[in-house]
């Protein structure tokens, strides 16, 4: 009998051990609460904070005279610039904060990726610029460079060349010169586009030609010069012969 006793004990320890080990945990700590909601929960990821409603952000609205007001007050800060790129489909992903140098750094900046409203590209693509330049590159294509195109060229743009943003330079690259926009990632240079019927239109090439594409590219700089505080085209010096030089800072300079 007490042999049965025995083997009936142990089939019970071994079988509380296969569930693991409950019985230390079967009395609560002190101040535990059943189902209690985690303290210190982490805070929620970044992200804008502001709520822009789609197709009724800036990007969506016609170039007029108001237009670069209406760019600079919606991109003051990077949270509001980010709603307006997002309720515009505008794949835009911020960068840290960061100082190369004295004269040169990002700040507000991120990764301009396509644009989901559109079907031209950038080339090169995932351009890191300001957000302010972002929502101002968006409104310009959007509102310019696509229609003029299918207006005065009768073909859509796939492609938007540009050489560059980001540069540790001052301007002209010129030694002594104050800093360049580009050195604050606040200047695209652009310098032509291609279209779905195979051509290519080029500030280069075709700035001084007298045709259509001469037209198209003296309609985009005149619209950019609504939408971007400082707009610079092969008529302002012969530096500026093969490409616009689009600046998102306040300014008031367009030849």
């Amino acid at each position: 009998m007490l042999r049965k006793s025995r083997l009936a004990v142990a089939v019970v320890l071994v079988a509380l051990s296969a569930c693991g080990r409950l019985i230390p945990n079967m009395v609560p700590p002190p101040g535990y609460t059943p189902y209690s909601p985690t303290p210190n929960p982490q805070p929620p990821l970044p992200g804008p904070s502001v709520y822009v409603a789609p197709g009724a952000g800036v990007i969506d609205q016609p170039i007029d005279s108001g237009t670069l007001g209406r760019v600079q007050r919606a991109t003051r800060t990077l949270a509001q610039c980010e709603a307006e790129l997002d309720a515009a489909r505008v794949t835009f992903s911020p960068t840290p904060d960061r100082v190369n140098s004295e004269t040169c750094g990002l700040t507000a900046a991120g990764v301009l990726g396509p644009d989901m409203g559109t079907v031209a590209r950038m080339a090169p693509g995932d351009v890191t610029m300001t957000c302010a330049l972002a929502a101002a590159v968006s409104i310009w294509r959007r509102q310019s460079v696509e229609p003029a195109a299918r207006e005065l060229l009768g073909s859509d743009v796939v492609e938007i060349d540009h050489m560059g943003v980001y540069a540790c330079r001052p301007v002209n690259n010129q030694a002594g010169n104050r800093p360049s926009a580009h050195s604050r990632a606040a200047a695209l240079d652009f310098s032509g586009v291609r279209l779905r019927d195979g051509r290519r239109i080029t500030v280069a090439a075709d700035w001084n030609d007298g045709g259509p594409e001469a037209a198209f590219l003296k309609r985009i700089r005149d619209d950019a010069c609504k939408v971007f505080g400082t707009t610079l085209s092969p008529d302002y010096n012969a530096l500026h012969h093969d490409h616009l030089h689009l600046e998102a800072e306040s300014g008031r300079l367009c030849r």
